[in-house]
Parts: C-alpha cells; sequence; structure tokens
C-alpha cells in the first residue's frame, strides 16, 4: 500500500525532501522580499550598522524573538521528519534553515536607518533554536514547547502608526497584547506517559502592558495627552493549556494539522501577577 500524502514517510523519500526544500525556499525568500516592501520601503537605507535596541518593550520582543527561531525550527524539523529525514538532519537542517532566516532579516535591519543590526536579537534567536534543539537532543521530542497568545488592546489606537492600525498588524506589532508561554507537559517526565489527561499542560507566560514607545511613554507627551501618566508594567502568567500532537487521532492530516497548531496557546483560565504588585484571575486568557 502507498504512503498517504499526509503521513509520514517510512524511509528517505527524495522527492518530499525536494518538494520541502523548493517550499522553503520559496516561502522565505518570497516573505524576505514582502517584508522588505511592507517594513523597510518606507525608510531610508544606510550602510551596514549595530544597534543597541535591549532595553526596548520591556523586553517583549525579545522573546518574540525566541519564540520565533524556536517555532521556526520545529517546523521546518517537523517537514523534514514528513519527508522521511532521520531525527538529527532533520533537527540540524531545520535549526539551521530557521536561524539562516532570522539572521537575514537581522541583516535588513542593519541597513536600515531606523533600525539596526542586533546582537540582542541575535542571541535571543540563539536561545530559541538552544530550546528546541537541547530537547531534541535530550529526549528525542519537545516536553516544554514555545506559545504564542494575543489579544487586542487599546494602545494601538493610541499610536497606531507603530502599533498596528488593522487586526493583523495590531497582533503582530502591539506588543501589549502579546503574551509568550513555556507549556510543559508533566505526563512527558513520568514512566506512564499515557495516562488520563496526559494531553494536558503547564503553561508559564510573559507579557507587559502600558508601552505607547519602546523605552518609554513620556517623549510622546506632545503627541499623546497623557502619555506619561500611562505606566509600563511587566505580566507573569500561569495557566493550563493543551499539547495537540498527544491526542490521539490516525488521521495524517489532523495529525500535521494538530503539530502546525500546537505553536499556538489555547485560551484557558489565567493567573496574573504584575510588576505593579497587583494579582488578577482571568477566567479565559487569549
Amino acid at each position: 500500500m502507498g504512503q498517504g500524502f499526509f503521513e509520514m514517510a517510512e524511509e528517505k523519500s527524495k522527492g518530499r525532501v525536494f518538494g520541502v526544500g523548493i517550499t522553503q525556499g520559496a516561502l522565505y525568500a518570497g516573505s524576505l522580499v514582502l517584508l522588505g516592501e511592507a517594513w523597510y520601503s518606507d525608510h531610508d537605507r544606510s550602510s551596514f550598522h549595530t544597534f543597541d535596541d535591549s532595553g526596548e518593550w520591556l523586553q517583549v520582543d525579545k522573546v518574540g524573538h525566541m519564540y520565533s527561531a524556536y517555532t521556526l525550527a520545529r517546523l521546518n524539523y517537523g517537514m523534514y521528519r514528513w519527508a522521511g529525514m532521520d531525527e538529527k538532519k532533520s533537527m540540524w537542517i531545520g535549526s539551521a534553515v530557521s536561524f539562516g532566516y532570522l539572521t537575514a532579516i537581522e541583516i535588513m535591519d542593519g541597513h536600515s536607518t531606523n533600525w539596526g543590526f542586533s546582537w540582542s536579537d541575535m542571541a535571543a534567536n540563539v536561545i530559541g533554536n538552544g530550546l528546541f534543539i537541547g530537547q531534541q537532543l535530550a529526549w528525542h521530542e519537545q516536553r516544554v514547547l514555545m506559545k504564542f497568545s494575543a489579544h487586542l488592546t487599546d494602545y494601538a489606537e493610541q499610536r497606531p502608526e507603530v502599533l498596528g492600525s488593522d487586526l493583523g498588524e495590531r497582533i503582530l506589532k502591539d506588543y501589549n497584547g502579546q503574551t509568550y508561554w513555556l507549556s510543559a507537559n508533566p505526563s512527558s517526565f513520568r514512566k506512564d506517559r499515557n495516562g488520563p489527561f496526559s494531553w494536558l499542560n503547564i503553561a508559564f507566560g510573559y507579557g507587559a502592558e502600558g508601552m505607547l514607545g519602546a523605552n518609554n511613554n513620556s517623549d510622546l507627551e506632545g503627541e499623546i495627552s497623557g502619555a506619561t501618566d500611562v505606566e509600563r508594567y511587566r505580566q507573569y502568567y500561569l495557566s493550563l493549556d493543551i499539547d495537540l500532537s498527544r491526542i490521539k487521532t490516525n488521521s495524517g492530516f489532523l495529525k500535521g494539522l494538530f503539530y502546525v497548531l500546537n505553536s499556538i496557546k489555547v485560551p484557558a483560565p489565567t493567573l496574573e501577577i504584575n510588576s505593579k504588585g497587583d494579582t488578577e484571575f482571568h477566567l479565559l486568557y487569549f
């Protein structure tokens, strides 16, 4: 019986490996072109230079870089495993493609007058890739997933040119609404891995709010009335989550879909502790 398209190849398939490589190359090259048009076209170009942005956005953007590197490495790995490559080759190639792609974006930043090549961004990319590689080498699986969730905030409406004006831009640009998670699966650390609720995870999240500007709000007082009074603060979360890859199904399509969607945190009851000293409970947090 032939191998179904959505099923993982039992041995290396040259056709699938070629298809994955072509698809990755087209997607990444195309996205870099689109990014150049959408993100950099309105800004002047300059000679290559570095820029220290390690203190911006209360480091939410840095955690975002970790998430991007980790997620791209995990998804690339999954594609090469689907093509029948062995675990180690899939891991190293997938991680290399992830790191190379994000480095290309950083080099583009290095030629923009508004930004610059950021060593702290690169460090975050290394940490994200390292989280993926370390778990594969130690456990041959991802027991602690990096995940993302987002909700709309009022801050974007006050500064749409920076924090986004439409739904897509606000999700990508408004750091106030972004939360990044480490979602750990307790069952994966037990001998009885297939016990009840083996799909249930415990998630620890980080976010921040009150950020109208990258470094502070006071510089925006002339642009936004009352900007100085908006308090910037960090948020720490404890929540439940679902490891979709541990939901049993015989469908190759669903397995693949769950693998991709496992990058997004499932909304759930959540406890928040923030740097203002407040504790809040959210019945359903996105």
